[in-house]
């Protein structure tokens, strides 16, 4: 399937002007990046559809360790792509996608959306990228995790003062901060020089 060029999420780096259509991702339609329009427009290592087709087929491009089997699968914030390098997929301070180079080869970092309990202590760990997680930890919705590509749990990080935080949506999208604060919420942080009170829900902790 695809959609129009004018219709198509402002966080991908495209051009406005061009085909009438591009590719459809296969999910999360506003919030990711298709195979085809990664390898093609933002990596530079195919010309067409079709020559992505045929990367795919040889089995070189992975997302989160499993292979590629169709160019419009779905790429999101954090994920790990691998197309001969690894790449971590991030957002820059213009609101747009971007790949960048990462020696983080084997877990990816997701922010927990929400929790539930299930059965016999375990919590049911929902995260930003639509997967989710069974654990027997103590990890609040807000917080970070990295998962390998096993769907373990490798490391796990709180939105805390004097923390780190990644802002991935907002006016102050694609930038680093410094946690000062928490206030119920809402997080004060040290930004461009200067301070900014923002919500926990558009920043993830590193």
């Amino acid at each position: 399937m695809h959609l129009t060029r004018k219709e198509s999420s402002t966080k991908l780096p495209i051009e406005r002007k061009g085909t009438k259509y591009i590719a459809r991702a296969s999910s999360h339609i506003d919030n990711s990046v298709p195979v085809v329009i990664a390898v093609r427009d933002m990596l530079n290592l195919a010309k067409t559809a079709n020559e992505v087709k045929k990367i795919i087929q040889q089995k070189i491009l992975k997302i989160n360790g499993r292979p590629v089997k169709d160019y419009r699968e779905s790429i999101l914030l954090f994920n790990i792509f691998e197309a001969g390098k690894t790449y971590e997929l991030s957002i820059l301070p213009t609101k747009k996608f971007f790949f960048k180079e990462t020696k983080n080869r084997d877990s990816r970092l997701c922010k927990v959306v929400s929790k539930r309990l299930i059965k016999k202590g375990l919590t049911q760990l929902n995260l930003h990228d639509g997967s989710n997680v069974i654990t027997k930890d103590k990890i609040s919705v807000g917080d970070s995790v990295y998962l390998d590509f096993q769907g373990k749990i490798k490391k796990h990080m709180s939105i805390a003062k004097d923390k780190e935080a990644f802002i991935f949506s907002g006016r102050y999208a694609g930038q680093q901060v410094k946690i000062t604060d928490l206030d119920d919420k809402k997080v004060k942080v040290k930004i461009n020089g200067g301070a900014a009170e923002l919500e926990q829900s558009c920043m993830v902790a590193i």
